[in-house]
């Protein structure tokens, strides 16, 4: 509603009299076009006009729309949220008659899964219309699941290098670029073994981002990545971030595969770093980056012998940390 003063309503009406500019008045307010606003008062003429008035916009009929939501709408469409709010409806409806022709006419297409942005081009004809428009509010609102729709989500998919696919064998998940890159060198020079562990696959983890892609496993890599006896292990910054990072990973994958720390490498960072010697070599490590999430649990620590998980929690408490990148393809 708009706000109006006595005197703009009257502005083309100054040549009538004062009797008949309130009935001018008296008629506005009988035919519901304004609301008077009490709190500003009267003009202190007889009889008494508000010096201020609400604009009253005229109710829209939705009678149509209402009968195409309770007649044209398939039964699988909720239209009770419409009914209540008939102008949100009437923004939603070509995407709500689009949604609609596809269930009733296309409907067998759901029987093949397919990636949210390709269904959201088959029912809509825009491929972001899901993920970063309206999509799952018009979902909401008919009161349908997007599990109705038969689709899957993308993420960035898995860097890995495959030395061998002959299974079972074992899989190394790395947090960090360089100690990727420097273990393929590695077993690109004929060799099979990192720190006396046969490898036969890669991985590159991109830190926290092997949290998502982990979570399409079967839809990223090759077959012989899936098999149940694959060993999986992962190999990270020796701080909490890097702990943490392998914690939830474990836990997510708890039901199909035990992943394990790589523990040679994680033993071997503590003696090139000196702090197997001890208090001075302790004190020349970096200083752990700002922030880090401090609520790690034990999982990671139970991998380790009492000597190594001592120091590597001493090593926290300093705020200090080792990163991966301490050792190179001079010793694997």
């Amino acid at each position: 509603m708009k706000r109006i003063s006595l005197e703009k309503l009257l502005l083309h009406q100054g040549n009538l009299s004062y009797n008949a500019q309130y009935s001018y008045i008296m008629g506005l307010l009988s035919a519901g076009k304004i609301k008077p606003l009490k709190a500003a008062g009267t003009n202190g003429k007889k009889p008494a006009l508000y010096r201020e008035y609400w604009i009253l916009e005229k109710r829209k009929d939705y009678r149509e729309l209402e009968d195409e939501l309770k007649y044209r709408l398939l039964p699988v469409i909720s239209v009770d949220y419409y009914l209540s709010h008939p102008d949100i409806y009437e923004q939603d409806r070509p995407w709500v008659l689009m949604l609609n022709d596809y269930l009733k006419n296309r409907k067998e297409k759901l029987e093949a899964q397919e990636s949210a942005n390709e269904r959201s081009f088959e029912i809509w004809g825009r491929e972001k219309f899901l993920t970063r428009e309206q999509g799952r509010h018009i979902l909401n609102r008919c009161k349908l699941d997007l599990q109705v729709l038969n689709i899957y989500g993308t993420t960035e998919p898995l860097a890995y290098y495959s030395h061998t696919r002959n299974t079972p064998q074992n899989l190394l998940i790395l947090e960090n670029k360089d100690t990727f890159y420097s273990m393929r060198r590695h077993l690109l020079e004929e060799k099979n073994s990192i720190l006396g562990i046969p490898i036969g696959t890669l991985i590159y983890g991109a830190g926290k981002g092997i949290l998502r892609s982990f979570r399409d496993f079967d839809l990223c890599v090759e077959p012989y990545m899936k098999e149940s006896q694959n060993k999986i292990y992962y190999f990270g910054d020796l701080d909490y971030e890097g702990i943490g990072i392998y914690e939830s990973l474990a836990d997510i994958f708890r039901s199909r595969w035990e992943i394990v720390p790589f523990v040679p490498a994680y033993r071997a960072m503590l003696e090139k770093s000196g702090a197997a010697e001890w208090e001075d070599s302790l004190k020349q490590l970096p200083d752990m980056k700002e922030r880090q999430n401090r609520n790690i649990q034990e999982t990671f620590f139970s991998y380790f012998q009492e000597p190594d998980m001592e120091k590597m929690k001493k090593i926290l408490e300093y705020g200090k940390y080792i990163p991966q990148e301490i050792l190179n393809i001079t010793d694997f």
